[in-house]
């Protein structure tokens, strides 16, 4: 019987931060698919009443208990089994400040120009344009930083790598040039290069998205 249990769907990068995560740490865990797309799952009231209130992917459930929110679910794992944890206060505040720089900048512009530009085929807008600019200003952050780490914090893995590993593996057009951010690019390889790495498409349930 599985000791976690993931609601999630294939085309979030934010529910993949998880179950990379889990998948990475051999966490026995089953995904729960969670229809998004067609059903408008999350956006109903029993959902959000029962499951969470904010009407978001991932939750992760375990031991009766239900976590939401990619980056406080992968502290909590972290901090519960000791898979990819930073080491030392330090290290726990280094990995905080990424984790919220993550979604705030680095997820949040990139995931929404995959939306709309992969995923929805809107075309260009000036949406777009802004949100490419944004990513490509966050792209640039990361590339810098991996210039001098192989890892966010150092030498090895944490919980920060895999929150902003969460949509670095789609394939879907974004006009974003990943090749122009090479040390960017090098830790992405590292980060696939990892036991137990699984593509979101094939780790989650959901894609192809139902007729």
């Amino acid at each position: 019987m599985s000791q976690y249990t993931l609601h999630c769907f294939a085309q979030s990068g934010n529910a993949y931060k998880v179950a990379f995560y889990l998948q990475a740490a051999g966490l026995p865990w089953t995904p729960r698919w969670v229809d998004y797309f067609k059903a408008g799952e999350t956006r109903a009231a029993a959902w959000r009443e029962q499951v969470s209130e904010m009407g978001e992917v991932p939750v992760l459930e375990h031991g009766g208990r239900r976590y939401s929110q990619s980056g406080a679910i992968l502290t909590w794992l972290a901090e519960h089994t000791g898979h990819f944890a930073p080491e030392g206060a330090e290290e726990r505040y280094e990995a905080l400040r990424w984790l919220l720089w993550d979604n705030h900048k680095f997820t949040s512009y990139y995931a929404t120009l995959r939306f709309l530009v992969g995923l929805q085929k809107s075309g260009e807008s000036p949406v777009t344009e802004f949100l490419r600019m944004r990513a490509q200003a966050a792209f640039a952050v990361a590339d810098k930083h991996f210039e001098a780490k192989p890892f966010v914090l150092g030498a090895k893995p944490s919980i920060a790598d895999f929150s902003l590993a969460g949509y670095a593996f789609y394939d879907e057009e974004t006009g974003m040039d990943w090749a122009a951010y090479p040390a960017l690019s090098a830790w992405r390889e590292r980060m696939r290069a990892l036991p137990g790495w699984v593509h979101p498409y094939a780790l989650m349930p959901g894609h192809p998205l139902p007729a």
